[in-house]
């Protein structure tokens, strides 16, 4: 797995507000997440946590505010951003007509690492079974497989990862979530449930809560 050097991956966020359907989400949100840096985002169905991923991946193009990729902001910093991003949606994102061999063959990876990445998550097996016969779980681990292939970009953009896992599989997932972090990346993620990763901050939408400074390695906070 790749080593990340610190100095090329800084996600900041300015005084961002969001709206959707001409209901405001939150305002006055503002964190940076640097190399080595892990935040986790909480918040009731509704508060804007999906609508936030998918602002900061450029998907959603109507918020105030300002979203900067290593200091430079989007739009302009777009490309580079998505040169580093490893994006999984709440949907799993996998093609169900295609097994999924196929599936991580379709995103770049060589037969071998597609192979190993799946055996990381308890899918070996079944890597020439149609995803539409597999379970939502294993569609889910599917997706995951992506964390596992060896060029994983450095910042990873996950919206609901645990969702349809079970207990092993959430295991499986919080320890190379802890590797990624180990060796300088850097994770935003939404979920309900507790991880125990080092140094994780957490960001609750439903209070419009912000963290105020540099979330990064070792977990200090640069206060302004």
């Amino acid at each position: 797995m790749p080593e990340f050097p610190t100095s090329r991956h800084r996600l900041s966020v300015r005084d961002l507000s969001c709206e959707r359907d001409g209901r405001r989400l939150f305002a006055g949100l503002s964190f940076e997440l640097a190399a080595g840096g892990a935040l986790q985002l909480l918040g009731a169905n509704g508060a804007g946590k999906t609508t936030l991923l998918r602002t900061l991946i450029g998907s959603a193009g109507d918020f105030g505010g300002e979203i900067l990729w290593n200091g430079r902001p989007l739009p302009r910093a777009l490309p580079a951003l998505r040169e580093s991003l490893l994006y999984i949606g709440h949907q799993a994102g996998v093609r169900r007509g295609l097994t999924p061999l196929e599936n991580l063959s379709w995103y770049g990876a060589a037969e071998d690492d597609a192979l190993w990445a799946l055996e990381q998550v308890d899918l070996f097996g079944f890597e020439d079974s149609l995803c539409q016969q597999l379970s939502a779980g294993q569609n889910r681990r599917v997706a995951l497989a992506r964390l596992y292939l060896p060029d994983a970009a450095p910042l990873w953009i996950l919206d609901e990862p645990l969702a349809a896992l079970d207990v092993a599989g959430v295991a499986g997932l919080e320890a190379r979530m802890a590797d990624h972090i180990d060796r300088g990346g850097s994770i935003l993620f939404t979920s309900h449930q507790p991880l125990a990763l080092a140094q994780l901050q957490r960001l609750n939408l439903s209070d419009c809560a912000a963290i105020p400074g540099e979330i990064g390695a070792g977990g200090d906070s640069v206060f302004s």
